[in-house]
């Protein structure tokens, strides 16, 4: 700016915008210790390794992409996690703002201990962390294992909306996909973390999914940015067809170079 003789217009962060960085901050440092401590219980933990590392090896997956994808598992204990990171002096503020845990108030039906309660969001399930383009973990999903899912209406929990994560600004896979993607100048779009992760395994590396919400047109300005030719590749079934349908109208009007590739019904 000064070669040039271009004048910066400097101006301070008001103190409200300071309070917000800082608490974008500590929400970023929060999740990154969280990411590294579901990794450890899953490496390490006797119960990590029976139940979480049984789980993704039953689908498949050889450890350097489990690695690559920070893949980890959630103990069944409600304040596993909680307790942790209190104990590591992180505070009970920011693991409710990033969604790891929840608060259950002192006078809420079924709290009969008297006092506030934290419990955490994910426990007893193999845990999918979303990393943002710059690589920076923002969120997580956790899907409840096979043994469990009968009859459970949630198969997969997402840490909900906050300052550093919104759904539909995120593509999961974007952080390991981006370079892949501008080599090929292609995206493939699937539907969930385990489509992702099983392309990459098999050498596809330009693969993103949106995760079980309608395509927005923030995710595809986002995409835009790497590829202009996007191949939306879903299952097979009704459900699969509906959700490629939906996106197609908002990929042409930002012009994006549209394919289909429907998968044989029932595969």
């Amino acid at each position: 700016a000064n070669k040039y003789h271009i004048e910066i217009q400097e101006r301070e962060m008001t103190n409200e915008e300071k309070q917000r960085e800082n608490e974008r901050e500590s929400m970023f440092i929060v999740n990154e210790w969280a990411a590294k401590y579901f990794q450890d219980i899953l490496q390490n933990d006797v119960d990590g390794r029976a139940i979480g590392m049984q789980y993704f090896r039953s689908r498949g997956f050889r450890d350097d992409i489990i690695r690559k994808f920070q893949l980890g598992f959630a103990l069944n204990q409600r304040t596993a996690l909680f307790d942790e990171a209190v104990k590591k002096g992180y505070q009970p503020k920011y693991l409710v703002d990033t969604g790891l845990c929840f608060k259950v108030d002192k006078d809420e039906a079924g709290n009969k201990s008297g006092q506030d309660k934290y419990l955490d969001r994910f426990s007893g399930r193999a845990i999918f962390p979303w990393l943002s383009v710059s690589g920076k973990v923002v969120a997580f999903g956790g899907r409840v294992l096979d043994t469990r899912t009968k009859g459970v209406s949630q198969k997969y929990v997402n840490s909900p909306d906050s300052i550093i994560y919104h759904k539909e600004r995120e593509l999961y896979g974007l952080y390991q996909a981006k370079k892949a993607i501008a080599k090929e100048d292609c995206v493939y779009m699937v539907e969930g973390y385990t489509d992702v992760i099983s392309m990459h395994q098999c050498g596809i590396e330009n693969v993103v999914a949106n995760s079980g919400t309608a395509l927005s047109i923030h995710q595809i300005r986002l995409l835009h940015r790497f590829t202009s030719n996007i191949v939306l590749l879903y299952d097979g079934d009704a459900a699969g067809v509906h959700a490629a349908l939906r996106g197609t109208d908002m990929l042409l009007e930002e012009e994006m170079n549209v394919k289909v590739l429907f998968l044989p019904d029932g595969n």
